[in-house]
């Protein structure tokens, strides 16, 4: 009883691997087979007549005109309008293939086309592993789904992720952008790309570069990081990371921030900003400064938040909260600003102040005016409540003129006249013009209006007019609280006297981390070691798959055998005979 029980086990195991091992045979159908040792040793040649050549494999299924196939190994070659086809994922067309039922493993040459349910590939040569669902090409591909055509020299598909990894001169075109790139892994569902080495995303008024980044073809909006950099029409924006929205032409910068713009030599910097191309408008903040170039000598201007609008040729630029300015032979200080370079005014609003040479001038609102063309500082307007003060020259007191407007000139930008209209008060310090500049006494003068000639950026003369009313105390018969006018404020310890001191008493920005883009999975290569060998030990005699010369001599022998004369003849008479005896079906043949 125990015997018989093993025998039956015996023979169920039997059956099982009898079972197995057909199911790894290559089934085949075809109008007409023929036997020629000669050539093909081994093998079954297989032709069409009225229908395909048909084989079918576990899962996959191969049309063919012609196919030569070597039972023993489980290999086959097709040849002529090659169709494979796997499940609902894949179909692929060539006019040449092969596939090993052992390793499942097939590849296919000359006009390739592979077809998924959302893109299509086009190249010259195709290897597929069936048991890793992977394709892969290396002689050029282009790649195209319903809003893009993908193009590289060396790509490959991963169907279980639906992700092509392309390598080498890799391109995505589409109506809105271009993006070209070292090495690029794309995901077809959604449409995402990720790019690794020297990237650039053209488009219509934009191209974004970086050296890792992500972009949405779908969404048209990216990602970019590591020596990102975005250009507009002569403005080019850098940042550690940028964020790019090609439909809205929308772009935002952060950490170490510049603005190039060569419209008007400018440079701003900050650690975050915004882009609005169709608005023409860059808003930067976080430490921002600008710095333009005028007559060789750079003019910055910092404040908590910049923004700079209008066409390159008539940019404007506002400044907001706790501006600062400073220049060579200028400085100054106000709560906003606002700069045209078109008309060269400079506004400054809200407890403006600006500091020339030795003089501190103060108003309501100070409008500074550039010359457009020589670059250079033409005139200043102080209006309502204006005040000009210069500390004495031994610091004994203060210089101080008060009126309604004050009007300066510039030669050479230096301020080298004053002129102060409508209710004038003066108090200035009279000093003999030689020796120890001894105190004559301290003169305070109501006027009119009043003009001021400086030289060598001190006071050289004074002029008074109209309804002139003044006296000049000795020192002793002026009180400390008589020797200033209403409304003086010496901000001396606020003058900014280098570009270090416009972050006077600011705390550095707490900066964004930047969370960056992972670098691509460690993929093995598509031939990788275990591949390799797993293809040698099942190599079929009839293979040139390992060699991977897909137009040597001997694949166009055996094309040209195929396609020759005596093999066609020999065909053609083995199909007459064979219609002659009303043999209509196909023949099907099981090895």
């Amino acid at each position: 009883m125990k015997n018989k029980f093993f025998y039956i086990i015996l023979a169920f195991i039997f059956s099982v691997a009898s079972f197995a091992q057909e199911g790894k045979q290559i089934k085949v159908q075809s109008d007409r087979t023929i036997k020629d040792q000669n050539r093909f040793p081994g093998a079954t040649i297989l032709a069409k007549v009225d229908k395909q050549v048909y084989m079918q494999h576990e899962g996959i299924e191969i049309w063919c005109d012609q196919a030569i196939h070597y039972g023993e190994d489980k290999f086959v070659k097709a040849l002529g309008n090659v169709k494979m086809k796997q499940g609902d994922t894949i179909i692929m067309t060539s006019k040449y293939a092969e596939y090993n039922g052992n390793t499942k493993f097939a590849y296919a040459s000359d006009n390739v086309f592979m077809e998924t349910p959302s893109n299509t590939l086009r190249t010259d040569t195709l290897f597929f592993d069936r048991l890793r669902q992977q394709a892969y090409y290396r002689s050029g591909g282009t790649v195209r789904d319903s809003s893009n055509t993908l193009t590289s020299q060396i790509g490959r598909y991963f169907m279980d992720r639906k992700q092509y990894s392309f390598n080498t001169t890799v391109k995505i075109v589409n109506p809105e952008n271009t993006v070209d790139s070292d090495r690029l892994d794309y995901y077809t569902e959604n449409g995402h790309a990720y790019l690794y080495g020297p990237s650039t995303v053209k488009g219509k008024e934009s191209t974004l570069y970086c050296e890792r980044g992500f972009y949405d073809t779908k969404a048209k909006t990216g990602y970019a990081i590591k020596n990102a950099k975005i250009d507009y029409d002569k403005r080019t924006v850098f940042g550690d990371s940028i964020f790019y929205n090609s439909a809205d032409q929308f772009a935002s910068a952060t950490n170490n921030i510049r603005v190039l713009d060569t419209a008007n030599n400018s440079v701003i910097t900050g650690h975050y900003a915004e882009v609005f191309k169709e608005k023409d408008s860059v808003f930067i903040t976080k430490r921002a400064l600008a710095a333009t170039l005028q007559e060789k000598d750079s003019i910055f201007i910092h404040s908590d938040t910049l923004m700079i609008t209008g066409k390159p040729e008539r940019r404007i630029m506002n400044g907001f909260y706790d501006v600062r300015i400073y220049k060579s032979n200028m400085s100054g200080k106000s709560d906003s600003i606002n700069v045209d370079q078109t008309t060269g005014y400079t506004k400054m609003i809200g407890r403006p102040i600006i500091w020339s040479q030795r003089n501190q001038m103060t108003g309501d609102t100070i409008k500074i005016i550039s010359n457009t063309k020589t670059e250079k500082l033409d005139s200043l307007i102080v209006y309502q409540n204006a005040f000009l003060v210069q500390e004495d020259t031994l610091k004994a007191g203060y210089n101080q003129v008060k009126g309604q407007i004050l009007y300066g000139l510039f030669k050479d930008n230096e301020l080298y006249q004053v002129d102060i209209d409508k209710n004038t008060e003066t108090i200035f310090y009279q000093r003999e013009s030689e020796g120890e500049l001894k105190l004559i006494g301290i003169n305070k003068v109501l006027s009119s209006s009043i003009k001021l000639l400086l030289n060598n950026r001190e006071i050289e003369d004074v002029y008074y007019y109209q309804n002139i009313d003044g006296t000049l105390y000795r020192e002793i018969d002026l009180p400390e609280n008589a020797r200033e006018l209403s409304g003086f404020n010496w901000r001396g310890d606020e003058r900014i006297n280098s570009k270090a001191d416009l972050f006077r008493g600011e705390s550095p920005p707490e900066l964004i981390k930047i969370t960056g883009i992972p670098l691509p999975k460690d993929e093995t290569d598509f031939f990788d070691e275990e591949t390799v060998k797993r293809l040698e030990d099942n190599k079929s005699e009839g293979s040139r798959l390992l060699e991977q010369e897909l137009k040597d001599a001997e694949l166009k022998e055996t094309n040209e055998q195929l396609d020759s004369i005596p093999f066609k003849k020999k065909v053609k008479e083995e199909l007459n005979t064979e219609k002659k005896k009303n043999q209509k079906d196909s023949i099907n043949i099981e090895h």
